[in-house]
């Protein structure tokens, strides 16, 4: 694998036909060894620090099995409309005060209504004249209207999870498809924005859907990929999984990073699952996480983060936006 490594360092790509196997059975620290030795040598020191902020939650028509906020499940979730613009402005301000580089709205549904979305646009307009910090959005299957109107507000990136392998897809959701986010994907960046699109790991996958969708997204050419384990919530189809191991965790961090050199491979929720606050990962390829305290599963808190980070030599001083 550390031979591998040095072939993707100069110049060498993974492609389908190279198969999940090799990853599946190398020995995991010299994986992650290699990982870290990619990400040193294209992407530098340098790590994204993201917070989110839920903009409006619950009653989503969708059906994602591992959601807490779907209609379709009892999870006893909080439910709110859009919040209120101040006191999404309140929480970009406190994240870019603590060192955060980049902050994204998350909305529950399969898109805004025409209403919350004119109050999304408003709300990164006035973000964008009033922070310096870079903006994200995530607002389900957006038109090729509201992305432009996004990308004027002052928005740079859009999410956009493909959630797991195209074969596996239905097994997750059957309310909209696979090709449903990929066009969307598509939309956006044919509009100017930078992507963020990865998906979920522990949902009863096979490392070949793993591996299929870490090439998926690198043959996209998206510019972050948010791995998220998936944390069971009791109430959803997926409330009963036996949780995954941190070494799963790692291994698949290790393989997207082989297979996506340059990206930043962000890592998302079930960090809380790795100890040290996931200092392990941080040697396995990552380059970029969530933090804070506002997702639906607790996060990692930024004061901890950074302390970390900084003490394990990683560049905080940047900022994405200038």
């Amino acid at each position: 694998m550390i031979k591998l490594a040095e072939e993707i360092i100069a110049g060498r790509r993974i492609t389908r036909s190279d198969g999940a196997e090799m990853f599946i059975k190398a020995d995991l620290q010299e994986l992650c060894t290699g990982a870290d030795k990619i990400r040193q040598e294209l992407c530098g020191n340098r790590i994204s620090l993201c917070s989110i902020i839920n903009g409006k939650s619950g009653k989503c028509p969708e059906n994602c099995r591992f959601c807490a906020q779907s209609a379709h499940n009892c999870t006893g979730v909080e439910e709110y409309p859009f919040l209120d613009a101040d006191k999404v402005v309140e929480e970009c301000r406190y994240n870019e005060s603590r060192g955060v580089h980049r902050f994204a709205i998350v909305t529950a549904g399969r898109t805004l209504s025409e209403g919350d979305f004119a109050k999304a646009a408003e709300v990164y307009r006035r973000l964008s004249s009033e922070c310096r910090i870079s903006l994200c959005a995530s607002h389900g299957l957006l038109t090729d209207e509201q992305f432009e109107e996004l990308r004027r507000s002052g928005v740079d990136r859009y999410h956009c999870n493909i959630e797991t392998s195209r074969r596996n897809f239905p097994n997750i959701c059957t309310t909209h498809t696979y090709d449903d986010k990929i066009a969307c994907i598509r939309r956006a960046m044919a509009h100017g924005l930078k992507v963020c699109s990865g998906g979920i790991i522990g949902m009863g996958e096979t490392w070949e859907d793993r591996f299929d969708m870490a090439v998926s997204l690198a043959e996209l050419g998206v510019d972050s990929i948010p791995i998220n384990a998936l944390m069971p919530i009791k109430g959803t189809p997926m409330g009963d999984r036996e949780q995954i191991t941190p070494e799963d965790i790692l291994r698949t961090a290790a393989m997207f990073r082989y297979i996506a050199p340059e990206q930043e491979i962000r890592i998302a929720a079930g960090r809380r699952i790795l100890s040290d606050g996931g200092a392990e990962v941080f040697r396995s390829g990552v380059n970029a996480t969530i933090t804070g305290d506002m997702l639906t599963t607790a996060g990692n808190s930024i004061q901890s983060d950074i302390k970390m980070l900084t003490e394990m030599g990683f560049d905080l001083e940047y900022r994405e936006k200038e």
